[in-house]
């Protein structure tokens, strides 16, 4: 009797060793790239939305704001949108927001757009909970914007199986899904918010942070595998990479990502720089972030740019609303009292006017729209 005990688990650990895939060989990944158009778009919350809880909750699920607002991206030429999850709705209702992301997508697809859903973020506010969420500060930068997990969640062990339970149940229910075009599974995981809620101000963040999230960011990615998502999966680097070897957060981040990913917030020659550094590892690479007016990275001409290389162009922010992106990071230190002259992120107004009608021509050309 135990010996057939011993071969029926042998015979399951097959069968998910099969089915549950390995990072992708260069080639693989290059394959994926040739049959992938450029992709090009923006991070997107429905103008109406503060973080990602306000948009994914069953009575804040704005509909009819994302479909006008898609309408606008389609206008532009983009075919995709990166849009952060977050793993509290899906615990408190996994088929309702399921179903919500759905309807997003559907949306999204009606407008020729795809997808690339962010799993984690570790940026902004470490306390995140269900329920109403506050409205704006006046001139503060992602005065709302929430972490996934938060502080308690990464802390405690006895929260990892819900951690699980998300990935593979978004990652599984999408796995074959077109109109998903990226897994990204991470976001920033070492941001540590010292200018926001971090040491020097409210003193939120956990000491260990890092050791912890270092330790949940590779079972992740094995979650996301485990699914066996015909996608890819990623974590982009964002720090000054370009100007030192890599840590061990973007080692690992790297090693474990299919196609390469990485934000760049900077001019044209430290982009460049970026870029010539990531070339070295072979892969496909997506910039996943761009585009802060005041620090020298503009659509004009750092979009242009990535097209020629092949490199998937995500800028930050679509329409100015509650995440108040229009304001600087510095707004933590100095909060606005007004619109600032230059907006720091976001391309149009919440009534779809643009910002800068020679940026949304500049896009519009690039694009070929």
């Amino acid at each position: 009797m135990r010996s057939h005990k011993c071969l029926a688990l042998t015979l399951i650990l097959v069968v998910w060793s099969v089915s549950a895939r390995e990072r992708w060989s260069e080639k693989q990944a290059q394959e994926w790239s040739e049959k992938t158009p450029w992709l090009v778009g923006s991070n997107f919350t429905p103008s109406t939305a503060i973080n990602q809880l306000e948009m994914w909750q069953a009575d804040t699920f704005d509909a009819a704001t994302i479909d006008r607002e898609l309408g606008w991206a389609q206008g532009l030429g983009f075919n995709s949108m990166r849009v952060f999850l977050h793993h509290l709705p899906y615990e408190a209702d996994p088929d309702g927001f399921l179903k919500r992301l759905d309807t997003f997508l559907e949306i999204a697809d009606k407008h020729h757009i795809g997808v690339m859903f962010v799993l984690f973020d570790s940026c902004w506010d470490p306390n995140p909970h269900l329920g109403k969420q506050h409205e704006p500060v006046k001139g503060l930068h992602n005065s709302g914007w929430v972490q996934s997990p938060g502080a308690k969640d990464l802390r405690d062990p006895a929260r990892r199986p819900v951690l699980e339970g998300y990935v593979k149940g978004v990652i599984g229910h999408f796995k074959n899904d077109a109109r998903v075009q990226v897994w990204d599974i991470w976001n920033e995981p070492d941001n540590d918010n010292g200018s926001s809620y971090g040491p020097r101000n409210r003193n939120e963040e956990p000491k260990d942070k890092l050791q912890r999230t270092m330790e949940l960011l590779p079972l992740a990615f094995e979650w996301a595998r485990s699914a066996d998502p015909s996608q890819p999966v990623t974590s982009g680097v964002w720090k000054g990479f370009q100007d030192h070897p890599y840590d061990a957060m973007e080692k690992l981040q790297l090693d474990q990502s299919d196609v390469t990913s990485f934000h760049g917030y900077d001019n044209l020659d430290v982009m460049k720089k970026r870029v010539a550094k990531l070339r070295e590892l072979a892969r496909p690479i997506l910039c996943t972030e761009y585009m802060a007016r005041p620090n020298g990275s503009h659509f004009d001409p750092i979009l242009g740019y990535l097209k020629s290389e092949h490199i998937a162009a995500y800028n930050w922010g679509f329409v100015a609303g509650k995440t108040n992106t229009i304001y600087p990071w510095d707004s933590w230190q100095h909060p606005y009292d007004a619109e600032p002259k230059v907006w720091f992120h976001d391309i149009f107004r919440s009534a779809g006017t643009p910002y800068d009608q020679t940026e949304v021509d500049y896009i519009r050309r690039g694009t070929g729209k």
